[in-house]
């Protein structure tokens, strides 16, 4: 009976999300020729979408995925969708579209909580 529990106590958290991962968001698509161009998971890439809002993860595991996106100085957050790839820059963990910057109020760059809904 003990070895059941210790085994579902193992297999409970793996199917959870992970925890919120806290770093540097920044903003692309606009100036960089990237609104119109198709992404990563094979849609195309609109800087303006709000529904869904549009970001960019490392990690092809992320993409399809939803996230909470919150701006960590002023508590501005968005559901947003990962569709491509990116950033590639140390320290940054998010690229955001201009519409979902806008709404968090990041120009540029910003400190952000990231979590995974899905």
């Amino acid at each position: 009976m003990r070895l059941l529990l210790v085994v579902a106590a193992l297999i409970v958290p793996l199917s959870r999300p992970a925890a919120a991962e806290v770093c540097v968001a920044s903003q692309y698509g606009v100036g960089d020729g990237y609104h119109g161009r198709r992404t990563a998971s094979g849609s195309i890439f609109n800087t303006y979408a709000q529904d869904p809002y549009t970001i960019a993860r490392p990690s092809r595991a992320d993409l399809g995925r939803r996230f909470r996106i919150t701006n960590l100085r002023n508590g501005a957050s968005i559901e947003a969708l990962s569709t491509d790839l990116g950033p590639f820059i140390a320290g940054r963990c998010v690229d955001l579209g201009r519409a979902g910057a806008h709404t968090l109020q990041i120009g540029g760059l910003g400190l952000v909580r990231v979590e995974r809904l899905d």
